[in-house]
Protein backbone atom coordinates (compact mmCIF):
# COMPACT_ATOMS: atom_id res chain seq x y z
CA UNK A 1 0.00 0.00 0.00
CA UNK A 2 1.10 3.39 -1.04
CA UNK A 3 2.63 5.87 1.74
CA UNK A 4 0.35 8.50 -0.08
CA UNK A 5 -1.39 9.37 -3.22
CA UNK A 6 -1.65 12.86 -4.10
CA UNK A 7 0.16 15.89 -3.55
CA UNK A 8 2.95 15.57 -0.71
CA UNK A 9 4.95 18.96 -0.08
CA UNK A 10 8.40 19.14 -0.20
CA UNK A 11 8.61 21.71 2.91
CA UNK A 12 10.91 24.78 3.27
CA UNK A 13 12.64 25.14 6.59
CA UNK A 14 12.04 28.64 7.74
CA UNK A 15 14.98 30.27 9.68
CA UNK A 16 16.17 33.32 10.80
CA UNK A 17 18.03 36.31 9.86
CA UNK A 18 21.08 34.73 11.40
CA UNK A 19 20.28 31.15 10.16
CA UNK A 20 18.88 29.17 12.82
CA UNK A 21 15.90 27.40 12.57
CA UNK A 22 12.64 29.36 13.48
CA UNK A 23 10.67 26.43 14.80
CA UNK A 24 7.34 28.94 15.79
CA UNK A 25 7.12 29.44 11.77
CA UNK A 26 7.85 25.83 10.75
CA UNK A 27 4.49 25.16 12.64
CA UNK A 28 2.73 27.55 10.76
CA UNK A 29 3.71 26.47 7.69
CA UNK A 30 2.47 22.86 8.56
CA UNK A 31 -0.79 24.19 9.74
CA UNK A 32 -1.32 25.89 6.32
CA UNK A 33 -0.36 22.79 4.56
CA UNK A 34 -2.96 20.41 6.42
CA UNK A 35 -5.54 23.40 6.06
CA UNK A 36 -5.04 23.37 2.61
CA UNK A 37 -5.41 19.39 2.20
CA UNK A 38 -1.68 18.18 1.53
CA UNK A 39 -1.36 14.82 1.27
CA UNK A 40 1.97 14.29 3.18
CA UNK A 41 4.67 16.16 4.46
CA UNK A 42 8.56 15.63 2.96
CA UNK A 43 10.96 16.71 5.91
CA UNK A 44 13.86 17.76 5.30
CA UNK A 45 14.74 17.14 2.04
CA UNK A 46 16.56 19.35 -0.51
CA UNK A 47 13.87 22.30 -0.40
CA UNK A 48 14.25 21.66 3.73
CA UNK A 49 17.94 22.50 2.68
CA UNK A 50 19.06 19.30 4.29
CA UNK A 51 22.68 19.58 2.82
CA UNK A 52 23.36 22.50 4.97
CA UNK A 53 21.81 21.10 8.86
CA UNK A 54 23.98 19.53 11.13
CA UNK A 55 22.82 16.06 12.01
CA UNK A 56 21.54 17.49 15.31
CA UNK A 57 19.31 20.00 13.41
CA UNK A 58 18.34 17.71 10.52
CA UNK A 59 16.97 15.25 13.58
CA UNK A 60 15.29 18.20 15.13
CA UNK A 61 13.59 19.21 12.42
CA UNK A 62 12.41 15.88 11.79
CA UNK A 63 11.06 15.06 15.66
CA UNK A 64 9.07 19.04 15.63
CA UNK A 65 7.38 17.83 12.21
CA UNK A 66 6.37 14.88 13.26
CA UNK A 67 5.06 16.11 16.70
CA UNK A 68 3.10 18.99 15.11
CA UNK A 69 1.69 16.95 12.58
CA UNK A 70 0.65 14.24 15.44
CA UNK A 71 -0.73 11.94 12.45
CA UNK A 72 -2.86 13.99 10.80
CA UNK A 73 -1.20 13.55 7.29
CA UNK A 74 1.96 11.40 6.70
CA UNK A 75 5.66 12.52 7.30
CA UNK A 76 7.82 11.54 5.17
CA UNK A 77 11.51 12.17 6.14
CA UNK A 78 14.80 13.15 3.92
CA UNK A 79 17.17 11.35 5.04
CA UNK A 80 19.54 10.20 2.83
CA UNK A 81 23.49 10.39 2.32
CA UNK A 82 26.17 10.24 0.10
CA UNK A 83 27.71 8.10 3.08
CA UNK A 84 25.76 5.18 3.39
CA UNK A 85 26.83 4.91 7.51
CA UNK A 86 25.32 8.54 7.56
CA UNK A 87 22.41 7.39 5.66
CA UNK A 88 21.93 4.73 8.34
CA UNK A 89 22.08 6.34 11.54
CA UNK A 90 19.55 9.70 10.24
CA UNK A 91 17.54 6.84 8.95
CA UNK A 92 17.16 5.24 11.89
CA UNK A 93 16.67 7.91 14.26
CA UNK A 94 13.75 9.61 11.94
CA UNK A 95 12.34 5.98 12.41
CA UNK A 96 12.31 6.46 16.11
CA UNK A 97 10.65 9.69 15.87
CA UNK A 98 7.93 8.74 14.44
CA UNK A 99 8.41 9.26 10.66
CA UNK A 100 6.01 7.13 8.35
CA UNK A 101 8.65 6.96 5.73
CA UNK A 102 11.60 7.74 4.30
CA UNK A 103 12.69 9.78 1.49
CA UNK A 104 16.28 8.79 0.38
CA UNK A 105 17.88 10.90 -2.16
CA UNK A 106 20.61 8.58 -4.69
CA UNK A 107 24.51 9.16 -3.33
CA UNK A 108 26.10 12.73 -4.78
CA UNK A 109 29.20 13.18 -6.08
CA UNK A 110 30.56 9.63 -5.16
CA UNK A 111 28.87 8.70 -8.98
CA UNK A 112 28.33 4.85 -7.69
CA UNK A 113 27.75 2.45 -9.99
CA UNK A 114 24.15 0.64 -10.27
CA UNK A 115 25.52 -2.40 -8.08
CA UNK A 116 27.03 0.20 -5.98
CA UNK A 117 23.38 2.12 -5.90
CA UNK A 118 21.59 -1.37 -4.83
CA UNK A 119 24.30 -1.96 -2.29
CA UNK A 120 23.63 1.11 -0.39
CA UNK A 121 19.61 1.68 -0.48
CA UNK A 122 19.46 -2.23 0.66
CA UNK A 123 21.70 -1.29 3.32
CA UNK A 124 19.68 1.86 4.62
CA UNK A 125 16.80 -0.26 4.03
CA UNK A 126 17.64 -2.95 5.65
CA UNK A 127 18.08 -1.01 9.03
CA UNK A 128 14.64 0.25 9.18
CA UNK A 129 11.26 -1.06 8.79
CA UNK A 130 9.45 2.01 7.44
CA UNK A 131 8.52 2.23 3.97
CA UNK A 132 11.04 3.97 1.22
CA UNK A 133 10.57 6.44 -1.41
CA UNK A 134 14.42 6.57 -3.53
CA UNK A 135 14.89 9.96 -4.64
CA UNK A 136 16.17 10.15 -8.69
CA UNK A 137 18.09 14.21 -9.24
CA UNK A 138 20.42 13.69 -11.28
CA UNK A 139 20.95 17.09 -12.62
CA UNK A 140 21.84 17.70 -8.63
CA UNK A 141 23.54 14.77 -7.66
CA UNK A 142 25.30 13.72 -10.37
CA UNK A 143 24.15 9.95 -10.25
CA UNK A 144 21.05 8.56 -12.64
CA UNK A 145 19.46 5.14 -10.94
CA UNK A 146 18.32 3.74 -14.14
CA UNK A 147 14.80 1.73 -14.00
CA UNK A 148 16.07 -1.37 -13.81
CA UNK A 149 18.04 -0.52 -10.80
CA UNK A 150 14.68 1.23 -9.17
CA UNK A 151 12.55 -2.11 -10.26
CA UNK A 152 15.48 -4.39 -9.14
CA UNK A 153 15.37 -2.54 -5.66
CA UNK A 154 11.61 -2.27 -5.05
CA UNK A 155 11.42 -5.91 -6.13
CA UNK A 156 14.17 -7.99 -3.84
CA UNK A 157 13.32 -5.53 -0.70
CA UNK A 158 10.48 -5.03 1.36
CA UNK A 159 10.47 -1.56 2.56
CA UNK A 160 11.46 0.13 -0.48
CA UNK A 161 8.21 1.03 -2.44
CA UNK A 162 8.65 3.86 -4.67
CA UNK A 163 10.44 6.37 -6.53
CA UNK A 164 10.27 10.48 -6.52
CA UNK A 165 11.58 10.85 -10.28
CA UNK A 166 13.03 14.31 -10.87
CA UNK A 167 14.95 13.65 -14.04
CA UNK A 168 13.08 15.27 -15.91
CA UNK A 169 13.25 12.13 -18.84
CA UNK A 170 9.76 11.49 -19.96
CA UNK A 171 11.50 8.58 -21.82
CA UNK A 172 13.00 7.13 -18.60
CA UNK A 173 10.32 7.42 -16.34
CA UNK A 174 7.86 5.73 -19.07
CA UNK A 175 10.82 2.75 -19.26
CA UNK A 176 10.47 2.39 -15.27
CA UNK A 177 6.69 2.23 -15.69
CA UNK A 178 6.82 -0.38 -18.38
CA UNK A 179 8.96 -2.47 -16.02
CA UNK A 180 7.68 -2.03 -12.95
CA UNK A 181 4.01 -3.47 -14.44
CA UNK A 182 2.60 -1.53 -10.69
CA UNK A 183 5.55 -2.72 -8.09
CA UNK A 184 7.20 0.61 -7.90
CA UNK A 185 5.00 3.87 -6.39
CA UNK A 186 6.22 6.57 -8.89
CA UNK A 187 6.47 10.21 -7.97
CA UNK A 188 6.61 13.37 -10.16
CA UNK A 189 9.35 15.34 -8.78
CA UNK A 190 9.02 17.94 -11.36
CA UNK A 191 5.95 20.48 -10.64
CA UNK A 192 5.65 20.80 -14.83
CA UNK A 193 5.53 17.21 -14.97
CA UNK A 194 2.66 15.98 -12.53
CA UNK A 195 0.01 15.22 -14.96
CA UNK A 196 2.22 13.18 -17.75
CA UNK A 197 4.00 10.98 -15.25
CA UNK A 198 0.49 10.36 -13.42
CA UNK A 199 -0.47 9.60 -16.90
CA UNK A 200 2.12 6.89 -17.06
CA UNK A 201 0.68 5.26 -13.46
CA UNK A 202 2.42 8.00 -11.27
CA UNK A 203 0.27 8.09 -7.83
CA UNK A 204 0.98 11.72 -7.41
CA UNK A 205 3.68 14.19 -6.82
CA UNK A 206 6.44 15.60 -4.35
CA UNK A 207 6.12 18.89 -4.93
CA UNK A 208 7.79 22.75 -4.49
CA UNK A 209 4.56 24.70 -5.99
CA UNK A 210 2.98 23.25 -2.83
CA UNK A 211 4.91 25.33 -0.45
CA UNK A 212 2.65 28.46 -1.95
CA UNK A 213 -0.06 26.44 -3.63
CA UNK A 214 -1.09 23.52 -1.83
CA UNK A 215 -4.86 23.31 -2.04
CA UNK A 216 -4.09 23.60 -5.96
CA UNK A 217 -1.53 21.09 -6.21
CA UNK A 218 -3.44 18.65 -4.44
CA UNK A 219 -6.18 19.32 -6.91
CA UNK A 220 -4.29 18.78 -9.89
CA UNK A 221 -3.72 15.64 -8.37
CA UNK A 222 -7.21 14.75 -6.76
CA UNK A 223 -8.77 15.39 -10.09
CA UNK A 224 -6.15 13.36 -12.12
CA UNK A 225 -7.15 10.50 -9.46
CA UNK A 226 -10.64 10.73 -9.77
CA UNK A 227 -10.86 10.43 -13.59
CA UNK A 228 -10.67 13.91 -14.60
CA UNK A 229 -8.14 14.06 -16.25
CA UNK A 230 -8.83 17.44 -18.86
CA UNK A 231 -9.40 19.24 -15.64
CA UNK A 232 -6.40 17.71 -14.07
CA UNK A 233 -4.22 18.84 -17.18
CA UNK A 234 -5.92 22.64 -17.51
CA UNK A 235 -5.08 23.22 -14.00
CA UNK A 236 -1.62 21.35 -14.44
CA UNK A 237 -1.07 24.12 -17.55
CA UNK A 238 -2.63 26.96 -15.40
CA UNK A 239 0.63 26.74 -13.36
CA UNK A 240 3.29 26.33 -15.37
CA UNK A 241 4.18 30.24 -15.65
CA UNK A 242 4.52 30.67 -11.86
CA UNK A 243 5.94 26.52 -11.44
CA UNK A 244 8.85 27.79 -13.99
CA UNK A 245 9.40 31.25 -11.69
CA UNK A 246 9.91 29.21 -8.78
CA UNK A 247 12.77 27.31 -10.57
CA UNK A 248 14.59 30.25 -12.19
CA UNK A 249 16.61 30.08 -9.35
CA UNK A 250 18.46 26.92 -7.70
CA UNK A 251 15.54 25.85 -5.01
CA UNK A 252 14.97 26.56 -2.78
CA UNK A 253 16.07 30.44 -3.83
CA UNK A 254 12.62 31.28 -4.92
CA UNK A 255 10.43 29.39 -2.97
CA UNK A 256 11.13 31.02 0.04
CA UNK A 257 11.32 34.07 -1.76
CA UNK A 258 7.56 33.48 -2.53
CA UNK A 259 6.83 32.75 0.67
CA UNK A 260 8.00 35.64 1.92
CA UNK A 261 6.16 37.72 -0.27
CA UNK A 262 3.33 36.14 0.75
CA UNK A 263 4.05 37.07 4.54
CA UNK A 264 4.77 33.73 5.66
CA UNK A 265 8.53 34.85 6.98
CA UNK A 266 10.09 31.67 5.87
CA UNK A 267 13.25 33.98 5.99
CA UNK A 268 17.08 33.61 4.63
CA UNK A 269 18.78 30.78 3.05
CA UNK A 270 22.42 29.36 4.57
CA UNK A 271 24.93 29.51 2.47
CA UNK A 272 25.72 29.11 -0.21
CA UNK A 273 22.54 29.79 -1.46
CA UNK A 274 21.33 33.33 -1.70
CA UNK A 275 19.06 36.10 -1.63
CA UNK A 276 17.12 35.56 -5.19
CA UNK A 277 18.03 38.64 -7.96
CA UNK A 278 15.96 41.44 -7.68
CA UNK A 279 14.87 40.82 -11.35
CA UNK A 280 13.88 37.46 -10.51
CA UNK A 281 11.89 38.43 -8.07
CA UNK A 282 9.91 40.62 -9.91
CA UNK A 283 9.67 37.83 -12.61
CA UNK A 284 8.30 35.30 -9.64
CA UNK A 285 5.94 38.14 -7.89
CA UNK A 286 4.28 38.83 -11.51
CA UNK A 287 3.47 34.98 -12.06
CA UNK A 288 2.31 34.91 -8.19
CA UNK A 289 -0.17 37.73 -8.68
CA UNK A 290 -1.10 36.13 -12.14
CA UNK A 291 -1.84 33.18 -10.50
CA UNK A 292 -3.91 34.50 -7.82
CA UNK A 293 -1.89 33.83 -5.29
CA UNK A 294 -0.31 37.48 -3.94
Amino acid sequence: MAIYKGAGVAIVTPMFQDGTVNYEKFAELIEFQIANKTDAIIVCGTTGESSTLSNEEHLDVIRYCVEVVAGRVPVIAGTGSNCTESAIYLSTEAEKAGVDGLLLVTPYYNKATQNGLYEHFKAVADSVKVPIILYNVPSRTGCNILPETVVRLCKDVENIVGVKEASGNISQIAHLAALAKGCVDIYSGNDDQIVPIMSLGGIGVISVLSNVAPLQTHEICQKYLDGDVQESARMQLEAIDLVNALFCEVNPIPVKAALNLMGMEAGTLRRPLTDMEPANVARLEKAMKEYGIL
